[in-house]
Order: structure tokens, then sequence, then C-alpha cells
């Protein structure tokens, strides 16, 4: 048995789940509404204030979306109870970030100033000019805009300069050894 799959989601007060005959997973909290297609092979029971996600047979389909299909629920009732969010941190001379009502600034020594606009159902914040705060209800969509603003400048060896994540390690190396 899944060791994740098989245990139970507490479903917190003020969260409604709803299941529909095709397994399409509908979960509204206090923060927003997310919706989840769920592979019509699984089994999924609310039982009071618990929710099961069941799989037909021990083949090795129905086992991978046994834990895939929990985790993807789970992650919903987080995110419409707490909300998911990414810090991102900005180190090298020069480099900043500002915020222009829904557009991202970003100067990262590229000869243009980079702008992003905000996606739908994601928030960002800039608390000073070297942090960023991505924050929103699905935690795909956080981490995937987190990343994109990540690859525009990725944290480099040398220096250490670029945009991480907070509490990223990055390996530092050895420049040149003049003789």
């Amino acid at each position: 048995m899944s060791r994740i799959g098989r245990a139970p989601i507490e479903i917190p007060s003020g969260v409604e789940i709803k299941v529909s005959d095709a397994n399409l997973v509908t979960v509204k909290g206090p923060l927003g509404q997310l919706e989840e297609q769920i592979s019509k092979d699984m089994k999924i029971t609310i039982d009071g204030n618990q929710l099961l996600v069941e799989r037909p047979t021990n083949n090795k389909l129905h086992r991978s979306l046994h834990g895939l299909s929990r985790t993807l629920i789970h992650n919903m009732v987080i995110g419409v109870t707490k909300g998911y969010e990414k810090a991102l941190e900005i180190q090298g001379v020069g480099y900043r970030a500002s915020k222009k009502g829904k557009v991202l600034d970003l100067q990262l020594g590229h000869s243009h100033p980079i702008e992003m606009e905000d996606p739908e159902g994601i928030t960002v914040e800039v608390p000073n000019n070297t942090s960023i705060i991505v924050k929103g209800i699905n935690k795909a969509l956080v981490g995937n805009y987190a990343a994109k603003i990540r690859n525009w400048r990725k944290p480099e060896p040398y220096k250490g300069k670029g945009v991480r994540y907070v509490g990223e390690y990055v390996r530092r190396k050895e420049g040149k050894s003049g003789k």
C-alpha cells in the first residue's frame, strides 16, 4: 500500500469538497476555490470530516496514481485554507526589484528591465528591493511563477550573484589562481 495514498485527508471547518461522477474534485474554502481532475480509476470517498483515496488494483499505474491523487487533493485543501508562498532574494550590485501595479520590474544586469505581469490567482509582494514574495492558493502556479522569476538570473557559483530562493544554498567555486 502507498503510505501517502492511504493517509486520510482531514477536512477543516469552512472547507467544502465536492466530487463529481467523473472525479472532478472541487475544493472551496475561505481563500478561494480550486478544481482538479483526478484519474477516473481512483475511488474518492468523503466520510464525515475525512476524505479517503482508494485504488482498485495493485498494478504499477494505480499504485503511482494513488499517492499522486491524494497529494493533489491535500494541496488544494491547504491552498484554500492557508495558501502558499515562495520567497526569493536578489544578490548582486545593481540588482533590484520593484512593483508597479500588477507588474514586477526586475533589474538583473541585462541591458533592459524585465517586466513580468502577475498571472491570474498569483500576487507578488516586494517588501524591499532585494526580496520578492510570490503568494497564491495553487501550489503548482506559485512554484512555477517563482521558478520563472529565478530563471532570469540564476545564482552563479563564483560571486553568488543572481536570484535565489530564501535559504537556498549556492555552492561556491574558487576563481582563477594567478601566478
